[in-house]
């Protein structure tokens, strides 16, 4: 059975609640919703919608009746006569309505905004450009010197620095990682923890630094993971954010974690380095601790918006609202960090399935990943099927990879408790 062609969005204020149907494709634009009504109505979070609509009451034309008492919004482009169906997105409930008893309520207006749409008003131009006219046209920053600079981003921290310094030294070695890590008290304790926590089950005790690395965490994952601690400290986490939203670390950790594995589930020629997968999965989403910083009251409207869209890649959202993205800001901050090549690439572009440039397979693997969490209901976004070319490319079974979710999943209460190292960092 195929989709409704219609959604239908519920809205509340402290005035009550209302309703929008508009096209089930397109981005309900909050902003012409508030214009048409006079009113700030908000979405209702995921959670409420969908112990809304997933009444039994529903299931009957008394509900119907009783539900089209509200104030209905509808889009000028929906033609509606008769019997149609809507659908809405977080109880994927179809309900049958009928032209006849929208009544008196109805009110038609232009809410809703293509993909093709969103994208032809985007500026032209590289990353740098477009977050440039982004940042001057958003905020009340005017760009005079570099970028960064004007944005008044924070420096990396001394340790990050370091560690990044000896990710880029073919010769260096456990004895070079153990004396950064022993000068920062704080990660010296999130080592000390990740190595002694359930998830990676060591026999024994760990009595040191270099026991740690050497006979549980290895090498590569502490280096990884002291470059995100450093990094997670530089910008805070965000506070006004989706509600229901799979928490931020424990996002980037799971997609690390997953996307690691999954490299090395690959065929040997088209195996991206697993280390820096999982640096790119712990960094894959740190573009939106970025646009929090940088646009504090547009990002709490992107938000609601993402609440309202719930159908929608947050792509599309964040070009709607800021004409840049998160993936866009994201690329640029590890660039000026210097971070490597396939970490920029593979942050950049990760929603981008045909990128065939330099280091594909690390944006494609970050894709793959991110695409498994959200049909398995982690991670924000719609929950479309994943596309065949895309395991192909990878040469990744299809099962094989839900079964890695799935190993990985059984244990994401032990991934939780180490994400508070993380926010404590």
């Amino acid at each position: 059975m195929s989709q409704p062609k219609l959604r239908i969005v519920m809205l509340n204020d402290s005035q009550g609640r209302a309703l929008v149907i508009l096209p089930g494709d397109e981005l309900l634009n909050l902003v012409s919703v508030w214009k048409h009504t006079q009113r700030q109505l908000q979405p209702l979070s995921a959670h409420d919608s969908e112990t809304f609509f997933s009444q039994d009451a529903l299931s009957a034309e008394k509900g119907i009746r009783q539900l089209l008492t509200l104030p209905v919004l509808i889009d000028t482009s929906c033609k509606l006569d008769g019997d149609f169906d809507v659908l809405e997105p977080n109880s994927n409930r179809v309900l049958r309505l009928n032209s006849v008893l929208l009544g008196d309520n109805v009110q038609y207006c232009k809410v809703g905004i293509s993909s093709a749409a969103i994208d032809a008003k985007q500026p032209e131009g590289n990353d740098v450009a477009v977050i440039t006219r982004a940042v001057e046209k958003f905020t009340t920053l005017r760009i005079k010197q570099r970028l960064e600079d004007t944005l008044g981003l924070p420096t990396l921290p001394p340790t990050a620095q370091k560690i990044i310094e000896l990710r880029a030294d073919p010769n260096a070695g456990v004895d070079d990682l153990v004396p950064i890590v022993q000068m920062d008290p704080s990660l010296s304790a999130q080592v000390m923890s990740w190595a002694a926590s359930p998830y990676y089950a060591a026999p024994g005790g760990i009595d040191s630094i270099h026991d740690a690395i050497v006979r549980v965490l290895g090498y590569d994952l502490v280096v990884n993971l002291a470059l995100g601690v450093a990094m997670g400290r530089t910008l805070q986490l965000p506070t006004d954010t989706p509600r229901g939203s799979t928490p931020y670390w424990l996002q980037a950790l799971f997609c690390a974690t997953l996307s690691e594995k999954l490299a090395k589930l690959a065929p040997a020629d088209r195996r991206p380095r697993p280390g820096l997968v999982y640096l790119t999965g712990l960094l894959h989403n740190f573009g939106y601790l970025t646009l929090a910083h940088i646009f504090p009251p547009h990002f709490s409207l992107v938000s609601r918006y993402i609440e309202a869209n719930p159908h929608l890649h947050h792509e599309y959202i964040e070009k709607q609202i800021l004409n840049v993205t998160r993936e866009q800001i994201g690329a640029w901050l590890m660039e000026t960090w210097n971070l490597p090549e396939e970490v920029i690439k593979g942050i950049r572009y990760q929603n981008s399935t045909s990128y065939d440039g330099d280091f594909h397979q690390y944006a494609q693997i970050i894709d793959l990943s991110l695409r498994v969490m959200r049909i398995n209901g982690m991670g924000d976004g719609p929950a479309g099927a994943i596309p065949s070319e895309l395991y192909e490319q990878l040469g990744l079974d299809a099962a094989k990879v839900q079964e890695t979710f799935q190993l990985i999943h059984e244990k994401t209460d032990q991934l939780d408790e180490m994400t508070n190292f993380l926010e404590a960092g």
